[in-house]
């Protein structure tokens, strides 16, 4: 059936608040490449959203579902546990920093991860409240919803949102927030808003998702652990889409001299597989009572056995090696362009976990219109893209880790092309 076919089908039966990018749709996948209905292949550069750092249908982690498939497909593991479970979770204990005593519990999505996060904050210290930070995305559940910073289009109509859950300001130099101002703004919350004996935890992005590609400043997570440290709050530190190899550590956290005391993860953890997972100090992961954690769902033995199979395809192929090669090389094109392209204002990521922000030329006005004509003219050249941001002025790039370094090239030129168009 056609990609026209199939977009009247998808407007009689499924409703409009599932935003849709693209107007075609996908037929087969591989690695780094999508074919659509109508047999037009595109390079993807965005990875389902930072879901494929191993790419679309990696051989070993096929072959480990398929064998998993083999055997049973799900039992419920609070009803009928098994074995790959305890193994990933060794793995995660062993794998995420920190030399500290460890446990994990796995979960379905980024959502439920960061959820439950909160839940074992809160059965840990007996507090309720919550810190989370301006521009965050932590899901889009009603809990997930109020620590989201961003309003549009993730908040608008669905209050009220739950209580006891606060904002401070990201530091962000580009658009004039300092490490100060954020800390600052930490300072009059525990003033106006809440007592910090009251807070269970502060939750951050070591590198901001859909808020724009932000890495967090050394010196302020530093800080972060610090205040925590002082008032008996705990440290959340939300990995889901910059885990896994991402940005050229493992976790996002390695880049860091301190330590989270949870960690959340799902998105490339299981290669295309809905997995989550929550790693935590072993004694704050006790503090639920049996039968506080789960889900039907969770800990599924198919995106078991695939998360199993990107932590060794990670190790083997090198990929924290190559996300660093790949984002140097994407770098190294994007500054080559700021004389052609004067909406360049900022380069920026760990890894390849980059972004390009536009602003208006010679203006600190953000552009949000180029750099849709830039996601435009790129898809209408096979190449997928994903802009965000708070001012949605963000193009970011999270192609999968295993491309081919010819079809890299290839998407370069692509993106070049789009970009002086």
């Amino acid at each position: 059936m056609s990609n026209k076919d199939l977009m009247q089908r998808k407007a009689d039966a499924t409703p409009r608040g599932v935003g849709v990018m693209c107007g075609f749709f996908a037929e087969r996948a591989k690695n780094a490449e999508v074919w659509d209905t109508d047999g037009k292949r595109y390079i993807d550069f965005a990875g389902g959203i930072g879901v494929l750092n191993t790419g679309h249908l990696h051989d070993k982690v096929q072959a480990a579902v398929a064998e998993q498939l083999s055997r049973f497909s799900h039992t419920c593991y609070q009803v009928v546990p098994y074995e790959s479970y305890i193994r990933l979770a060794e793995r995660l204990n062993q794998l995420t920093p920190g030399q500290h005593a460890k446990k994990t519990a796995l979960f379905t999505t980024g959502a439920e991860a960061v959820e439950n996060a909160v839940k074992v904050a809160r059965a840990a210290t007996g507090r309720a409240g919550v810190i989370a930070f301006g521009g965050a995305f932590h899901g889009r559940t009603l809990l997930g919803m109020a620590l989201t910073g961003k309003v549009a289009p993730y908040k608008v109509g669905f209050g009220p949102f739950p209580s006891d859950v606060y904002h401070a300001p990201y530091p962000n130099a580009l658009h004039g927030v300092s490490v100060e101002d954020s800390l600052h703004g930490l300072e009059k919350l525990f003033k106006y808003d809440v007592d910090p004996k009251r807070v269970a935890a502060i939750i951050f992005e070591p590198v901001q998702g859909e808020g724009g590609f932000y890495a967090a400043p050394s010196e302020w997570v530093v800080q972060l652990r610090k205040i925590c440290d002082e008032h008996g709050i705990l440290l959340i530190a939300d990995e889901v889409q910059s885990g896994f190899a991402r940005t050229g550590k493992l976790f996002a956290m390695e880049h860091y001299p301190v330590q989270a005391d949870l960690i959340t993860m799902a998105k490339s953890l299981a290669g295309g597989f809905p997995l989550s997972a929550l790693t935590g100090r072993a004694e704050l992961m006790d503090a639920p009572a049996p039968g506080g954690l789960g889900g039907t769902y969770a800990g599924n033995p198919l995106a078991v056995a695939a998360a199993l199979a990107v932590i060794d395809v990670i190790a083997e192929e090198k990929l924290l090696d190559r996300a660093n090669r790949l984002g140097e090389l994407l770098k190294e094109k994007l500054h080559g362009l700021k004389g052609a392209v004067p909406q360049i204002a900022e380069v920026r990521g760990l890894g390849a976990m980059l972004a390009v922000e536009f602003n208006q030329p010679g203006s600190p006005q953000p552009d949000p219109d180029f750099a849709k004509k830039v996601q435009t003219k790129a898809l209408e050249s096979g190449l997928i893209l994903l802009t965000c941001g708070v001012y949605a002025n963000v193009v970011r790039f999270l192609f999968p880790l295993t491309i081919e370094d010819a079809v890299f090239e290839e998407a370069l030129a692509k993106l070049e092309a789009a970009l002086k168009a």
